[in-house]
Order: structure tokens, then C-alpha cells, then sequence
């Protein structure tokens, strides 16, 4: 028996002698990652075909090493319910694709298959989270880490190898229009929320590739794949982090950003990708390219065969879609990059096929669980109610008084895909609860719910708005319900890469992937609704529905309540309704800053000493930071300890009590800013945060640890670094400051 062939042998040894075996040409095919999976079958009612473009791409790479995104579906895809694959047909389909490339491959090489999983699978049936940033608005990791573990029996169900996740880009500029994919602006709580996303996938059998590395959310003017224009300590302080975190908990694979840094593009760095990534971060896994990105290095490179050869030289391991990588051998063969380095690559994509067990176990036994099936629905209804952020609430909420008219306004409130984001599969209306459902199911008895449009999402309805303004005349409180969408399913112009063609528009997206703004203000449409609305006098709660900050200031003016939702996902309209009406507390806290105005960014809390802004024609502050976030309760704070004040770290004890009348969830924060040391501080660095649920009148000891690596400065290779002893600790929730003190550490 061949040693590739006997499973008794490790992963690593079966992976070498097989390489050591195959040709120059099956190597590079196990590289590439050239197909859209989703265009490589056609349906005929429950049969499907494989097209001559598979077949011919399994032929020329003597098999396949990686196929992207089988199950997909979406508008980009063009595939639904009745052309794609739903979990009732995705063992014939992937049994079928699988059985083509092994008998096709001269060693029977199984394929990978790789799938987004931004929020959930991008597939028909497939379950969906709320997105990143309403998940990092919660402030649960562990919440999350459950609600990962369900999606990745959905994904383990259907045989997918590995998850496209996105959870390391950070939020420094909410003009870019993948706002909605990053956690947070703060680096702590984005490294909390990918550590646990990543935890939960992988215990699953299911490898995430996390992405993407590295800077993309820092952007120049919020483009998308634009330069990040920062230096070295912003990357390790702000943008290292949540991939140090993922690599900590073994992910899988890493894909790399679009962006350039310092002129050198990430796809094409090798000191991103081998020195801090692999030497500095420990990283064993894969690092995938994103979509066409190899091909983008012609801009530096000439074309794509230089493009390539360059990617594979700074650490690429597999490729997406592009043409640069298909042209390996020549690249080979023209000394543009030694054989040795395209082995390393071809090692750990042969051994992540061995220790996935393809060999022994390639196709599926039984259909892929739906979302529901998977267990996805009560973790995301659980994420939905954890982070709604109430910021204004002038008596209004919650709406318990008896025999109430209530008027639902708005666009949003029954609208499904609103609240769904971006990289969303077509989802049935039975599988959604809008905010129109939920208010009219969980009315108490005696109130009545009705609805009136009030206008389209970016179009003024004269006829809309006479109906709204008539439905409110005769109701005693008024639920605006506005904000932006990502929604595909409007009509839009795709790019190759699956992205909104840059400078397109479309009827329903004002957020996405390729939809960057200029302007934070949601459509004015809707903006002059609510200005309409309050003209009438009567009570207003408007709920924001946005896949990124926005300014809202006046939008907030002339509201009575404000309830602020990041993309909910499908029990959005649910979880919302329930705060509204308090039978849950809001319990959600901005996971980044919004600003007044555009000409305010960046307006991250976390800025440095060195650039707090002051204007002549206005304030600096945001209109509401990072952290903040109201209850339907009250807290208080006592008894604070410090303890371990050494080399290894501080632990701050205290007492945190509900002093209100209701149940309620404080998220208590501490934070430090540093006195001393041999770099520019920032006014304030979150370090430790814990989800408090008390009963009125209930108290609580809670104990925060802050590691030593936490407290100290970043240390940059090859520069001076002085440690830091004093300390400003600051414990806060929201902006309520329960205590502050300052503190010399013992190091």
C-alpha cells in the first residue's frame, strides 16, 4: 500500500509522499480555487449537470483543490428555489461533484469546499445570525460561540470543509460599506467576539477561514480595498489583534485583504504573511487570496503571471477565482519562483485534505440540515434582543399603557431582507418575523397595531405619506421604523467579485460590500418622513435599522425614543417588538462611535492623546461613543478591589446592584489609559467587559482580569520600548463612570 494511502500514518506523512509523487501541473491545480461554485451545475427539476467548464477545469488541473461556493445563493449567484441547491438536494449534487473530481484525479484526490459564512450560510435553507456588528453591539462571546456552533452543524451537515468568516476587519471608518462585517472599532472587543466565532465553527469539524488580513476596515475616505495609510503600531494596536486571537484558537485559514499598506499590497507582503502572520503569530494554516485579488498585483506587477508568482512568494496558499495562479508551472518554469516555495503551499492544502478525512469519508451520507434543523433560530433570536442599542427614551418606552393605537411607520418595519445584511440567500417570508409581525403578535390585549408605508426606502410617496399622516391622527404613539439596507434583492450591478460595482446604485442598498458613502445620513426620503411625523405632534419611537453608523442627529431631535439596530437577522422584527413593548430590556451598547457629521472622522473613541480633535466651526464629540447604551433600570457600583498588581496582571473586584424597579443586563467596562511609557497613548483602551442580568433590587460580585500583556504597550521588533507603570483605570458602562483611580503596577 502507498503511504498516502493508509490512514494510519499522520496527516503530514500521507501529505508528502503524495506530493512527492505528483506532477508539477497536479500540484498547481491543488492551488487554485479558479470556479464559481455556483455555476458549475445546471437544474432540471431534482437533476442537475455538471457544466463543461467544471469538467473542463478538473481535465487541465489533473483535479481540483479547492471549489468555492457550491451551495451559494443570492442575486450575484442567481440561484433560488428553483434553480439552486436546497438541503433536500445537496447530497446528490455534492456526491455527484465529488465523484467527477476523484475519478478524474490520477491519485483520487478529493476537492475542498469552501462557503461564506459572514453571519450565517449563504445558502438556500441556510440559518442566519444577526450581523457582525449588531453581534458585537451585544457583547456576548459566548452567546456568539453557541450561535457558530449551530452554524457549523448546518455546514458540517453539507460536507463543507471551510467557512469564509469575517472576523478581522475592524471599523475605523464608517463610510465604507462593509461596515456592517466588522464587531467593532476597538480591538479588544473585536478579538474577543472572532476568537469565539472561531471556536464555535471549529468544534464543528468545520475550518473557518477567517477574514480578512489585514487593515481593510481602515480605509482611505471609507473605499472599499482601498490603502490603509497608517504605520506599524496602528497595525499591531488596533488591526493585529483579532487575527493574533483567531490564531490562538487554531484557526484553520486566513484570507488575505484587499487593501495595501505602505504601498505593498497584503496578497502580496511578505512580511504580513510570513513574518507576522506565521514567525510572530504561530499561524499553521492556509492563506487564501480573495476574490481576483491575485490578479489586482498587476497594478505593481506587470501581469498575471508575475502577479502570481508574487503572491505565492509572500505566503498565498490557495487562490480565488483569479488567472494568476493557474499560471504556476510557467512561473516554475521561468524561475519566477522556486518549486520548494509552491510545495509548501501544495503540503498544507494535501494535509488539511488528510486530516479532514476526505480520503476515507468523501461524500455525503445524509442531507444537509436546514437552519432550523441546525438549531440556529433561538441563538439568533437571543443575539437579536442582546443588541439593540435604546439611546433616547424621553418616557415613551416601554409602550405598556392599556388600550393603546400604536402606528407602525416606515419602510423597515416590513421589510425582510432589511434586516438582513449583506451576503444574505433568498429566505422565505414564513422564516422572518419583520417589526410589522412582531408588534401586531405580541400587542398586549386591547391594543391596536396598524401600518402605513409613509414612503418608499429612498423615494418621496406623496400618496404613501397622506396615508401615514392619516393613520397617525388617529393613533396615541407613533413606531418610525428607518435606516439602511443591504439588500440585493432590490436589483444591483455586480462586479467579479461578487461586490456592488463601484459608483452603481441601487433601489434598495445603501450598505454592502462596493455601496461606501460619502454621506452618513440614511435617504432623505425616509429622514423627511420622520420630520413629518413629528410635525404631528404625537409621541414618536423611531428604531434605526442600519448596517453601519450613521449621523442621525436630527433624526434623534425629533424623537421621543430612539432604539438603534444593527442588521438583526430574521427574528430581528421579534426581538425588537419585545423591547418595545418591555418584555425584554434593551441590553445592547454601540460597538462604534456615531458621529455628528461626516467632517468629524474618524471619530473611534480609542484616539490618541496626541489627536484629540477641537474645531472652530463645531464640537469633536461624537453624537453618541463607543460603549454607550440605556436600560429600563438602573445600576450602581461599590465596593471596588484591586488585587494581583504584578508582572502577570490587575483584577478589579466591585459590587454591581439594580437599584431600579425591572430586570435588567449592565455590561460594566473597564478600560485603561497609560501615564507613562515609550509611546503616545490613547484616552482609553477597553480591557475587560462582563453581561450582568439583575433582578430589581439583586447585587453581584463581578471580578474583571486584565492580563500583563493587556496592560503593556504594543512592543514593535528592532524598536525601543519602555514598559508602562502608571495606570488611569477607568470602569464604565456606557458613559456613566461607576469609578476611576489611578495605580502604579509592580513590574
Amino acid at each position: 500500500m502507498e503511504a498516502y494511502r493508509n490512514p494510519a500514518l499522520s496527516p503530514r506523512e500521507r501529505a508528502e509522499d503524495l506530493m512527492k509523487r505528483m506532477t508539477l501541473s497536479e500540484k498547481v491545480g491543488q492551488l487554485n480555487q479558479r470556479l464559481y461554485g455556483f455555476r458549475i451545475y445546471e437544474r432540471d427539476g431534482e437533476n442537475f449537470t455538471l457544466t463543461e467548464e467544471f469538467k473542463k477545469e478538473v481535465e487541465q488541473m489533473g483535479g481540483l483543490g479547492v471549489l468555492y461556493g457550491l451551495y451559494r445563493a443570492d442575486p450575484w449567484a442567481d440561484k433560488d428555489e428553483k434553480t439552486g441547491i436546497t438541503p433536500r438536494l445537496a447530497k446528490k449534487v455534492y456526491n455527484q461533484v465529488q465523484e467527477y473530481v476523484i475519478s478524474h484525479s490520477r491519485f483520487g484526490i478529493p476537492v475542498l469546499t469552501s462557503s461564506e459564512c459572514p453571519h450565517g450560510h449563504q445558502a438556500l435553507g441556510g440559518g442566519l445570525l444577526p450581523v457582525n456588528l449588531a453581534v458585537g453591539a451585544s457583547f456576548d462571546p459566548e452567546l456568539l460561540r453557541e450561535g457558530y456552533r449551530a452554524c457549523g452543524r448546518q455546514l458540517r451537515s453539507g460536507h463543507v470543509d471551510l467557512a469564509l468568516m469575517s472576523v478581522l476587519d475592524v471599523l475605523r471608518d464608517p463610510r465604507w460599506g462593509r461596515s456592517e462585517e466588522c464587531y467593532s472599532e476597538d480591538p479588544y472587543l473585536c478579538s474577543r467576539m472572532a476568537k469565539a466565532a472561531v471556536e464555535g465553527m471549529q468544534s464543528q469539524n468545520v475550518g473557518c477561514v477567517a477574514k480578512h488580513f489585514c487593515a481593510q476596515g481602515e480605509t482611505t475616505g471609507g473605499i472599499n480595498a482601498s490603502a490603509a495609510r497608517i504605520g506599524e503600531r496602528e497595525l499591531r494596536e488596533i488591526h493585529f489583534p483579532a487575527a493574533k486571537a483567531c490564531c490562538e484558537a487554531n484557526v484553520e485559514g486566513i484570507m488575505a485583504a484587499y487593501n495595501e499598506i505602505d504601498g505593498v499590497y497584503c496578497h502580496s507582503n511578505p512580511w504580513l504573511l510570513r513574518t507576522v502572520l506565521r514567525e510572530e503569530m504561530g499561524f499553521h494554516g492556509i492563506v487564501m487570496a480573495d476574490g481576483v485579488a491575485i490578479d489586482m498585483l498587476k497594478n505593481a506587477e506587470g501581469d498575471t503571471l508575475h502577479a502570481g508568482a508574487a503572491a505565492l512568494r509572500a505566503g498565498v496558499d490557495v487562490s480565488l477565482w483569479d488567472e494568476g495562479f493557474s499560471r504556476l508551472c510557467e512561473a516554475v518554469e521561468k524561475d519566477l519562483v522556486e518549486e520548494s516555495v509552491l510545495d509548501e503551499a501544495v503540503l498544507r492544502v494535501l494535509e488539511m485534505k488528510f486530516r479532514r478525512g476526505l480520503f476515507e469519508h468523501p461524500f455525503m451520507e445524509e442531507d444537509m440540515e436546514s437552519g432550523e434543523e441546525a438549531g440556529i433560530t433561538p441563538v439568533s433570536l437571543e443575539l437579536s434582543r442582546e443588541s439593540a442599542v435604546l439611546l433616547k427614551n424621553q418616557g415613551v418606552l416601554p409602550l405598556e399603557k392599556p388600550h393603546q393605537k400604536i402606528a407602525v411607520i416606515g419602510y423597515h418595519a416590513a421589510d425582510r431582507y432589511c434586516m438582513l445584511g449583506d451576503y444574505t440567500p433568498p429566505v422565505p417570508e414564513e422564516e422572518c418575523v419583520t417589526v410589522l409581525q412582531g408588534m401586531k403578535k405580541l400587542a398586549p390585549e386591547g391594543t391596536q397595531v396598524e401600518y402605513a408605508m409613509g414612503s418608499g426606502f429612498a423615494e418621496r410617496d406623496e400618496e404613501e405619506l397622506a396615508r401615514a399622516v392619516a393613520l397617525v391622527k388617529r393613533s396615541d404613539v407613533i413606531v418610525a421604523v428607518v435606516g439602511g439596507s443591504s439588500s440585493r434583492f432590490g436589483g444591483a450591478v455586480f462586479d467579479t467579485n461578487g461586490a456592488v460595482k463601484k459608483g452603481s446604485t441601487s433601489r434598495t442598498m445603501d450598505c454592502g460590500e462596493g455601496m461606501d458613502l460619502s454621506n452618513l445620513r440614511i435617504p432623505s426620503a425616509q429622514e423627511e418622513l420622520i420630520f413629518e411625523l413629528a410635525a404631528l405632534g404625537k409621541p414618536m419611537v423611531t428604531v434605526v435599522i442600519a448596517g453601519r453608523p450613521y449621523c442621525i442627529g436630527e433624526v434623534e431631535e425629533r424623537s421621543d425614543s430612539l432604539l438603534y439596530s444593527f442588521y438583526p437577522g430574521p427574528m430581528g422584527g421579534m426581538a425588537i417588538a419585545e423591547i418595545l413593548y418591555g418584555i425584554t430590556g434593551p441590553s445592547g451598547r454601540l460597538p462604534a462611535s456615531l458621529p455628528k457629521n461626516v467632517g468629524q472622522l474618524p471619530v473611534a473613541y480609542n484616539y490618541s492623546v496626541s489627536s484629540a480633535a477641537v474645531y472652530s466651526d463645531g464640537s469633536a464629540k461624537p453624537l453618541h461613543s463607543f460603549g454607550e447604551g440605556m436600560s429600563y433600570t438602573e445600576f450602581a457600583c461599590d465596593q471596588v478591589e484591586i488585587g494581583e498588581n504584578d508582572g502577570e496582571g490587575i483584577a478589579l473586584s466591585f459590587t454591581l446592584k439594580n437599584t431600579g424597579t425591572r430586570k435588567g443586563t449592565a455590561v460594566p467596562s473597564l478600560y485603561i489609559r497609560r501615564m507613562t511609557g515609550s509611546s503616545v497613548p490613547r484616552v482609553r483602551e477597553l480591557k475587560g467587559f462582563q453581561r450582568v442580568c439583575l433582578d430589581p433590587g439583586e447585587e453581584k460580585q463581578i471580578r474583571i482580569f486584565v492580563s500583563g500583556e493587556e496592560m503593556d504597550a504594543v512592543k514593535i521588533p528592532g524598536r525601543a520600548y519602555t514598559p508602562c507603570r502608571n495606570y488611569i483605570l477607568m470602569l464604565m458602562d456606557g458613559d456613566r463612570e461607576y469609578w476611576s483611580g489611578e495605580i502604579v503596577r509592580n513590574i
